[in-house]
């Protein structure tokens, strides 16, 4: 579910102007509501109290991330046995709504005031049906099940020599097939495929999950059915017999899956649908029925980060750990050095907040560094690899601030420094509030490309394609805006979307809002600023970076620290701080280059040289000398900040 003020590349092209009196649209993940609102953050107290007006607190039940009633929409004017009614999930930090008849995903502000209404006179019975014909008529179609090809069999119905089969063609000589025993898995020997049923909250079949044999000797994963992001993949724990197993296992892929079945563990054995990418919130009703949850995720440091994020959408309390180090591998790696699960299993320790801690505690995290030691030290650039040389790699939790004078190019360099990122997975959130978006992902698809698309139409689908598989997302501010307003849409994306880097373009169009900004100081307000995105890079693990102006300087004089703009908390909060020095302006051979002025990580500082190719609009140095005539106009930025 998208934020009213976050989209996607892909919607781009469909905006158009909004009135300020239209209503509200039904949004989807195809149709976007981008109008701002002035509501404000949801909060679970109003969520309640709007289900107990309506006579809906006695079915009310609380879980772990959502709360469950049942459909007011589509169980109107059909009465019902209270086991025939249909039920619904609302998510406790979004208030997104999620039918799990028809899986049918809205804004909680969209059925408010239906709760509020159904408890009401029947006057009001007319108004409610035509409501309940419009939010009917707004939900997508309900995608059907994808058909299996005719010549599959199912993998627990094998005989030996059929299994034996299977377990040559794939590769999995160490897959019994017991780990099948539970879960109705299909195999196509002509296409050497195992398809993976994909259930959601009612265990009906809505995707399949394909596991094939990849080009390199590994495995390879994708998905069959539009519908894969909304449930999971699930064996049953066959120890639990009547009932329920309040225990599950989550991991990432199939073959931890699949190794997990040929244990007899006691408990539930989960794939998520998108590994370590995004845990879609659509996705937390399936795991509501859990009391403990053990993540078991990739042996190294991005996968221990991405299991703490996990766990505060899956709530912390019922949360454990698969510790990742030398004698706790991911499950299949395991089954290979012929570890015995059952014992890593045993030893997932949970983790809550604590405000004191020793080094018997933060043992395991050290060791796990130590060994993970080029993956502590963040995603490497590929189009800079002089920042790897200075600051090592762009790592979570981080602040950084990036300052240059006006016209120096800083959008255009952090628009590269981005893409940079999000090619190699790295989910990114910009807040643009100088340049437009749609000018701000020409600049962005014109970079990728690395050419102007505008005489090169007939590549323009094919880049485009391209950069819609990126993991960005563009928030929909532009001008002057509110800090709190901006912080819910982060927090919010960061929550939905699993943001690993928010960039902010520019700190300034934050501050001077409203009539209280006439009377703060301008100085202690950008302190605060910077103490709130300090703040949740640190308790989101999120890595965020300011495009921040400097104070007006001579221009014969380097920027510094100092020069950046306001009181010193932002060279002090900022765990990197970057300086475009622009030479340019004072020398006819002046040159432009990128000063690391601080550098927490590791104190190596150093200055990167920034040639600027006009056609790609792009920073990178290229790989081959090529000859050029020497000019100084040609050196603009595509936008400057």
């Amino acid at each position: 579910m998208f934020h009213k003020c976050a989209i996607r590349w892909s919607n781009i092209s469909k905006i158009s102007h909004i009135s300020r009196n239209q209503r509200r649209t039904f949004c989807s993940n195809k149709n976007l509501d981008i109008k701002p609102s002035d509501e404000g953050p949801i909060s679970i107290y109003n969520i309640k109290k709007t289900l107990k007006a309506g006579n809906y607190g006695a079915e009310m039940l609380e879980g772990f991330t959502c709360l469950k009633t049942h459909c007011p929409v589509c169980d109107f004017d059909k009465p019902a046995k209270e086991s025939e009614k249909i039920p619904v999930f609302i998510n406790k930090t979004t208030g997104n709504f999620i039918c799990a008849k028809c899986q049918h995903v809205t804004q909680w502000s969209l059925v408010e005031k239906f709760f509020q209404s159904t408890a009401r006179a029947a006057k009001n019975r007319k108004d409610l049906k035509q409501f309940q014909d419009l939010f009917l008529a707004a939900k997508n179609p309900v995608a059907p099940t994808p058909v299996l090809p005719q010549n599959v069999t199912l993998v627990k119905e094998m005989d030996d020599e059929m299994y034996k089969n299977l377990q040559n063609d794939l590769g999995l000589e160490l897959i019994t097939q017991s780990s099948f025993k539970n879960i109705s898995v299909s195999y196509d020997s002509a296409k050497k495929r195992l398809y993976f049923p994909v259930t959601d909250v009612n265990s009906e079949v809505i995707a399949y999950k394909i596991l094939k044999k990849g080009r390199n000797g590994g495995f390879e994963e994708e998905m069959l059915g539009e519908k894969s992001r909304y449930g999971i993949v699930l064996a049953k724990n066959p120890h639990a017999k009547a009932r329920l197993s309040n225990s599950a296992i989550l991991v990432l892929n199939l073959m931890d899956f699949l190794a997990l079945g040929t244990q007899k563990i006691n408990s539930d054995v989960i794939c998520l649908p998108e590994g370590l990418k995004s845990l879609p919130q659509e996705s937390l009703p399936c795991l509501e029925r859990y009391e403990k949850l053990i993540l078991w995720f990739n042996y190294d440091t991005a996968g221990w980060d991405i299991a703490r994020n996990f766990a505060k959408k899956l709530e912390e309390k019922r949360c454990h750990f698969v510790r990742p180090t030398d004698s706790h591998p991911t499950p299949y790696k395991a089954l290979l050095q012929d570890l015995e699960l059952r014992g890593i299993v045993n030893k997932a320790e949970p983790i809550l907040h604590k405000a004191i801690t020793t080094f018997t505690s933060l043992r395991q995290d050290v060791l796990c560094d130590l060994q993970n030691i080029d993956k502590v030290q963040g995603v490497k650039w590929q189009r800079f690899p002089a920042l790897n040389k200075f600051l090592k790699g762009h790592r979570k939790g981080e602040l950084t601030v990036l300052t240059g004078p006006t016209g120096c190019g800083k959008t255009t360099f952090m628009s590269e420094y981005s893409l940079d990122l999000a090619l190699q997975g790295v989910t990114t959130l910009w807040g643009s509030f100088e340049i437009r978006n749609t000018r701000l992902a020409s600049t962005l698809l014109r970079q990728l490309a690395g050419m102007p698309l505008d005489e090169n139409l007939q590549l323009f689908d094919h880049y485009a394609d391209e950069f819609e598989k990126l993991p960005l997302y563009f928030m929909t501010f532009h001008g002057q805006q509110a800090i709190k307003v901006v912080m819910e849409a982060i927090e919010h994306a960061q929550y939905v979307h699993d943001i690993h880097h928010v960039i902010i373009d520019n700190l300034q169009f934050m501050m001077g809002m409203g009539d209280e900004g006439k009377h703060m100081d301008r100085y202690w307000k950008q302190d605060s600023i910077v103490a709130a995105f300090r703040t949740f890079a640190t308790k989101t693990n999120c890595h965020v970076t300011l495009v921040i102006h400097p104070r007006k300087e001579k221009d014969a004089e380097d920027l510094t620290t100092a020069s950046i703009f306001g009181g010193a908390k932002a060279s002090q909060e900022a765990d990197n701080v970057l300086i475009i020095q622009d030479k340019r302006l004072t020398s006819v051979r002046g040159k432009k280059f990128l000063q690391i002025a601080k550098n927490r990580f590791s104190g190596d500082l150093g200055i990167m040289p920034m040639d600027f190719d006009k056609e790609g609009l792009s920073y990178a140095p290229k790989k081959k000398a090529k000859e050029t005539k020497p000019n100084s106009e040609e050196e603009q930025t595509g936008i400057e900040s």
